[in-house]
């Protein structure tokens, strides 16, 4: 069986989140013209054979900016290096180090509210996975599945979250970007099973 899973979860009214812009994540889709120039983040879920995977992406519309491109560009790269230290017995704060670094080298802020999380049977589970420097001792263990899911902005890394209970943007409403897959570790690192 086969479906999408966000529609109803924790109440979440949506199949998808479409997070535009200043919107850092959970963006609730909706009737707004997309515009020329903005970027949006598509975090879509699907249970598949009793197991689930989580994944998001930031696309362009149109023509944008330069200013928001790099911040595109950075924040898949955040990912893709977060990936490749992945392997059985490596501690899960060598992650957050390893975003947080590469964020920093582009004055990029990481978002420390939202986090990556382990996914399989269950939607939501151990481990919690911080994007950002910390002293998390956890190691990663073979056959383990968790998402990562960097949150990069421009300005300010402090969210807030709209009366719909869902929607989280900017404080100061400056461009938001993520990217996120879901891996399995293997016995030689880690494989992206969200990977199209």
């Amino acid at each position: 069986m086969e479906h999408i899973h966000l529609l109803g979860y924790g109440g979440f009214p949506k199949s998808v989140c479409t997070s535009v812009n200043e919107c850092i994540c959970h963006g609730i889709p909706d009737s707004r013209v997309l515009e020329d120039g903005d970027i949006i983040n598509i975090d879509v879920t699907v249970y598949l054979n009793g197991y689930h995977g989580d994944t998001s992406a930031t696309y362009f519309v149109g023509e944008v900016d330069e200013e928001a491109k790099n911040l595109v560009k950075v924040t898949k790269e955040c990912l893709d290096k977060a990936i490749s230290i992945c392997a059985p017995g490596v501690k899960f704060n060598k992650i957050g180090k390893t975003i947080h670094d590469h964020a920093d080298k582009h004055n990029y802020g990481v978002v420390q509210q939202f986090v990556g999380h382990g996914v399989g049977r269950v939607f939501h589970s151990d481990p919690v996975v911080l994007h950002y420097r910390n002293n998390g001792r956890e190691r990663m263990v073979l056959n383990q599945t968790f998402t990562i899911e960097p949150m990069l902005t421009i300005g300010s890394i402090n969210p807030v979250m709209w009366d719909d209970n869902w929607t989280v943007v900017t404080e100061d409403g400056g461009l938001s970007a993520q990217f996120e897959h879901t891996i399995l570790i293997t016995n030689d690192g880690a494989e992206i099973l969200t990977q199209c």
